[in-house]
């Protein structure tokens, strides 16, 4: 039939743990590869449609750099079970830790200004996540807003982090890499997407991995029941900081991408503020808890629907801005609330039931 195990044959063990062992969801796999990486980049270098800019801006580098955000912020709410209220102001360190970094360092590679930016915003998260070995639940989500406001606010204060500036804005210097802008007014949208997509390729992988492996299972003992968890020998603090570290690798660069890839230039009030925080959290509780592919679809639905819901409203019923913002609010909360009751793994759960009852077909159970 047409999609079916029945004949894909496992002969060693890491062909029995793919993460695709159905031949049907490989060749998916690889379709969407070779879509990504081969026919947008050519569609925005030849500007087919004449939109290339507007796709690039609106939809596809916010897509990938949220993407990378909520992936980190899933290891740490998803698969370690720690509530955090705190990735904006992570966000804001990423972005600050670059521009320093591209700033004080003319010639570091911005490859390497990225991940330096994600360590610099990890060892911040370990700090801040050290109350999580005392305090868990609502209690650790307070300590993590604390972080927010607390970031926000010292990047608001402390003149050094924008370089002294009257005006308090931190821009963005041009960077290249293999001789193609990815940075400043001049990058063109295909190098700018093509550097986003590599870094979440590369960072889903180490993701899906991690999760995977020792540490994941480590991470996921402690979210599913902490006090059993050290019994068998997991150690809370190491396993609890790891989590925190990682999530604010991952976050620390999408911040570093936000500002010098997408925005250019930021004022940390204005672009990392307490709702990018909830904006996080939005995705990972839609597309999926505890889901690498549930983090990306929920970026991808928390990044499209504005776009087709000002489309439809203001441009096809003409509908005034501030109604379709509203009403974006309202699909919003009424899908978290969704999620939360019927389904709580969110999309990502949906689409493994979707296919569970495609290979059962037409005896869906």
């Amino acid at each position: 039939m047409f999609y079916r195990e029945a004949g894909d044959y496992k002969k060693t063990y890491a062909e029995d743990t793919q993460t695709f062992p159905i031949k049907l969801d490989r060749m998916g796999y690889y379709a969407i590869l070779a879509i990504a990486l081969i026919v947008i980049p050519v569609m925005l270098a030849n500007d087919v449609g004449g939109g290339a800019n507007y796709w690039a801006n609106a939809i596809l580098l916010p897509f990938l750099i949220w993407a990378i955000a909520s992936i980190g912020l899933n290891v740490l709410v998803g698969y370690c079970g720690q509530l955090s209220l705190g990735s904006g102001g992570f966000m804001a360190v990423g972005a600050y830790a670059s521009y320093k970094l591209m700033t004080s360092f003319p010639d570091l590679n911005i490859v390497f200004v990225v991940i330096l930016s994600g360590i610099v915003t990890a060892l911040v998260g370990i700090m801040f996540g050290l109350p999580s070995l005392r305090i868990k639940g609502f209690y650790l989500a307070v300590a993590t807003l604390a972080a927010q406001f607390f970031l926000v606010w010292m990047f608001n204060k402390v003149p050094w982090f924008y370089n002294y500036s009257a005006s308090g804005q931190i821009s963005s210097p041009t960077r290249t890499i293999f001789g193609f802008e990815v940075t400043g007014a001049t990058a063109t949208p295909e190098a700018r997407y093509l550097f986003c997509l590599a870094l979440l390729i590369a960072l889903a992988w180490v993701a899906h991995n991690l999760t995977r492996g020792r540490i994941g299972r480590s991470w996921m003992a402690i979210r599913d029941m902490d006090i059993a968890a050290e019994i068998i020998g997991v150690a809370p603090l190491r396993t609890k900081l790891s989590a925190f570290g990682v999530s604010s690798f991952f976050v620390g660069i999408a911040g570093a991408l936000f500002f010098s890839v997408y925005l250019g230039a930021v004022e940390v009030g204005e672009a990392f503020g307490i709702q990018k925080s909830f904006l996080l959290l939005f995705m990972i509780i839609i597309g999926g808890l505890g889901s690498i592919f549930g983090s990306i679809i929920g970026a991808a639905f928390m990044v499209l629907m504005p776009v087709l819901l000002k489309n439809i409203m203001v441009g096809q019923l003409g509908w005034a801005t501030d109604i379709a913002a509203h009403f974006e609010f309202v699909i919003v909360g009424a899908l978290i609330i969704i999620f939360l009751i019927l389904e709580p793994h969110g999309i990502a759960q949906l689409w493994r039931l979707l296919k569970e009852k495609l290979r059962l077909w037409p005896f869906p159970h």
